[in-house]
């Protein structure tokens, strides 16, 4: 699914010098205790935009209620540590602070840390974002490369849809029916430099890690970092022996990824792709 229309008026060839936008604090909109500890490494390169239907709002104090009501949602309900964008925009011309500049957002699975999340208010999934937003959303992005925030090379705005994810070797391009993938960033993998596998590989070859199992993403991280570990120091390997590891979780872990040879199958390192469950499956 390709961006709507709307948004390739964000190009950066069509950004101008804009004012500082009108931007609604978070004590402004009453928002709780910010509770988000990681941190952006700036500028990013990649902003990324989500609308949020049935959520239409053309007041200060009504987008301000919605926020609070989204900030509650995403805390109390999913557990996340505060709303998931970093500014929100609404019908109304504003932008409301969400986690704000240099916090990470939780809006895209992979790109939280090298990526602003700007979010829309809006009445359905498709329908145009009012002139008055467009205008404050392109206030933000140039205001965010002239404070030094966001790359002035960025990769111009994605839309997000639930059934799309983002191929790392085609950012610009979203993909359907793609699986949520943990980053080696993200687990803290140590860095490599092993042989690239020749693609497309001919086998897929699923095994288990016969070690630890996990059911939270942030043990499946330290197992993830603990079996790259012992590949690498105990069994000499050049990295993690697996192409991707798939938790009790739900999550999948990139090992190697899609571009590198593994160590899991003698012979077929170089023509096959790994796929291990965490776990002792017998």
């Amino acid at each position: 699914m390709g961006m709507l229309p709307w948004l390739l008026a964000f190009s950066i060839l069509g950004l101008q010098a804009w004012d500082t936008p009108t931007i609604v604090s978070r004590k402004e909109w009453g928002a709780r205790p910010l509770a988000c500890r990681a941190l952006l490494t700036l500028p990013v390169a990649y902003i990324i935009t989500d609308q949020l239907p049935g959520m239409q709002c053309q007041e200060q104090s009504i987008c301000s209620q919605t926020l609070r009501g989204l900030q509650s949602h995403s805390v109390y309900t999913i557990g996340w540590c505060d709303v998931a964008y970093n500014f929100l925009v609404g019908d109304d011309g504003r932008v409301y602070e969400g986690v704000g500049w240099n916090i990470q957002g939780l809006h895209t699975q992979g790109y939280n840390n090298i990526s602003l999340g700007i979010a829309f208010f809006g009445s359905k999934i498709g329908s145009s974002p009012s002139p008055a937003a467009l205008s404050a959303a392109e206030g933000l992005i140039s205001y965010a490369i002239q404070k030094g925030h966001l790359s002035p090379r960025y990769i111009q705005p994605l839309l997000l849809k639930e059934e799309t994810c983002l191929d790392p070797q085609h950012p610009v391009m979203p993909r359907k029916v793609c699986p949520n993938i943990i980053k080696r960033s993200a687990w803290e993998a140590r860095e490599t430099h092993c042989p690239k596998m020749n693609l497309p590989a001919k086998y897929v070859i699923i095994i288990h890690t016969a070690g630890t199992s996990c059911t939270v993403s942030t043990d499946c991280q330290t197992v993830v970092r603990n079996i790259q570990s012992f590949h690498m120091d105990t069994r000499d390997f050049c990295d993690i022996g697996y192409h991707f590891l798939v938790g009790q979780d739900g999550g999948v872990y990139e090992g190697v990824g899609w571009h590198i040879q593994g160590s899991h199958t003698y012979g077929f390192n170089d023509i096959a792709l790994g796929i291990a469950f965490i776990g002792y499956f017998v």
